[in-house]
């Protein structure tokens, strides 16, 4: 069980540098679409460097008037 957990914190640290290589922190900007995409990408881990581009759009329902 411990090699399991050494392995997932190694994948999320791999989708946390992908996501770094992105630019996705500098450029963060608060929204729902953003903190989706940069929690895709590090739960996707090293599949980042097989072509995989996860990205996510969040619409956020406005209040009535």
């Amino acid at each position: 069980m411990r090699s399991g957990r050494w392995v997932l914190v190694a994948w999320l640290i791999i989708g946390a540098l992908a996501a770094g290589q992105r630019h996705y922190y500098t450029q963060f900007d608060g929204s729902c679409a953003r903190i989706a995409t940069i929690g895709i990408t590090m739960v996707s881990g090293p599949l980042n460097y097989t072509g995989l581009n996860p990205t996510a759009q969040c619409k956020v329902p406005q209040p009535s008037k």
